[in-house]
């Protein structure tokens, strides 16, 4: 069966509703549209419902964002830190099918040779194209049967405050969507790494004039609350909430921009070995770099298919934190600590408590932050209406920030459900990112969220921003 017969054609039912999940055999129209984010409730829908749209969105997204791509190039490896394309397909049903149909409904395995072949911790990404996985037809074809079988465990299950741990408050079917939404940015990550002409997306344009503003904004001495609330769903290196003492620091208002770091390029900081720490400066030689990973020696960037003149109004993205670390000092600053950075978004000291979003508790929105994908690359820096009431803006979207912290637990914190998705990494070399990119769905952007990343890694959508000592 050709790639047209598979992503294309009609059908008459909704596709990927609740009530008719997609065969791949059959065809379909796949929408690029959004949904609202997960957790805004219809009235008068139940927990079930919620949730069997929330899964259904989840897929269409993720069917949607590689309906363009050839067989073969799902099947390519197209970066050895990146796993093939379709690959990520399959994981994301063998992990629906552990969590969902195993752990949550009881029933034995789908496919239980399939569980060494999609489980992230034992097949490395180096060595996911050696693995015999799922083809295409064979991968779409048991995202389908695993959905099947999770709708039938949704009917069944006790999903109130009463439930069991996996299941009470909807936890375990949360974390499945917002896992396909963490997927659906690793896998743009591969198509941006991919040769040009896999991938050209249609692009919305976000354009209009900054919001004038302070460079840096002061955040008072004090002491804050850290960490997820437990109110709704987060993961468990989100938690506990603890208390922690902060000298006064500044904070740049915005994300540093490509015209500030073209400066930091300019002035031969690439070349002066007094900005960078002994770490960095291997890696600078080692890599050769001399800009930012997608920045040409003629002055443009690369985004999916096109080659556009750099544009210094937007966030510079692809930097390593040693690139983030040596601008920062370049600039006579640094980069703030995690804890900083999630102070700055949303410690209230007036009302003595945490906001959920820099800008209070509503949910993300198009006006407030260049969040879900489908602008397809980042927004001007400041011209979007999601400012702290400190006036600090744009911290939520557009691109992941580098902060100066190491991946570590907060003060008893506690693996669940699984050791895997964030433990493991603990004291390993990685660096916490905060915030989110245009890439990053809404479900997964929250003040207190933590992503991370070895400090040479250029390919996931980041920048930074600085701090100072008050």
């Amino acid at each position: 069966m050709g790639a047209k017969d598979v992503w294309t054609g009609r059908r008459q039912a909704k596709v990927g509703s609740a009530a008719c999940p997609v065969r791949p055999d059959e065809t379909q129209t796949l929408p690029r549209g959004g949904a609202d984010p997960l957790g805004v409730e219809r009235p008068g829908s139940s927990a079930a419902e919620r949730y069997r749209d929330a899964l259904a969105e989840a897929r269409e997204r993720t069917l949607s964002l590689v309906a363009p791509v050839s067989e073969e190039g799902l099947d390519r490896v197209h970066s050895p830190l990146m796993s093939p394309l379709v690959w990520d397909l399959g994981h994301i049903a063998a992990f629906e099918d552990l969590w969902l149909c195993q752990r949550a409904g009881g029933l034995a395995p789908l496919r239980p040779e399939l569980s060494q072949v999609y489980d992230a911790a034992e097949t490395p990404r180096t060595g996911r194209g050696d693995i015999s996985y799922l083809r295409r037809d064979a991968a779409l074809e048991y995202m389908y049967d695993v959905r099947e079988r999770a709708l039938g465990v949704l009917e069944r299950v006790d999903m109130s405050a009463r439930g069991d741990r996996l299941n009470a408050n909807g936890f375990v079917w949360e974390m499945l969507v917002q896992h396909e939404h963490q997927h659906n940015e690793t896998m743009l990550q591969t198509l941006q790494l991919a040769e040009p002409g896999l991938y050209a997306p249609a692009r919305r344009t976000i354009e209009c004039a900054p919001v004038p503003g302070p460079e840096a904004v002061e955040i008072p001495a004090g002491r804050f609350r850290m960490g997820d609330p437990g109110q709704g769903f987060a993961y468990d290196n989100e938690r506990p909430c603890h208390e922690l003492e902060l000298p006064a620091y500044r904070i740049d208002r915005t994300p540093v921009t490509n015209g500030h770091y073209a400066l930091f390029v300019e002035d031969g900081g690439y070349a002066r070995r007094e900005l960078w720490s002994a770490a960095g400066w291997r890696w600078r030689e080692l890599e050769r770099a001399e800009r930012p990973l997608y920045w040409t020696a003629h002055g443009q960037e690369r985004r999916f298919d096109r080659l556009d003149p750099i544009d210094p109004h937007m966030p510079v993205m692809h930097v390593s934190f040693h690139e983030a670390e040596a601008y920062a000092r370049w600039a006579g600053k640094r980069l703030p600590s995690e804890a900083e950075w999630e102070k700055a978004a949303s410690w209230d000291a007036g009302e003595g408590r945490a906001r959920r979003y820099p800008w209070g508790e509503d949910p993300p929105t198009p006006e407030r932050a260049n969040l879900d994908q489908l602008a397809f690359g980042p927004a001007h820096v400041g011209v979007l209406d999601g400012a702290t009431p400190a006036g600090v803006v744009s911290l939520l979207g557009d691109c992941w920030e580098w902060t100066a912290s190491d991946l570590t637990g907060y003060p008893g914190f506690a693996p669940f459900p699984y050791r895997e998705y964030s433990e493991v990494f603990f004291g390993e070399g990685h660096r916490v990112l905060r915030g989110g990119s245009w890439a990053t769905r809404p479900s997964v952007a929250r003040n207190t969220f933590r992503n991370w990343d070895l400090p040479e890694r250029r390919q996931i959508f980041a920048g930074f921003r600085c701090a100072a000592d008050a």
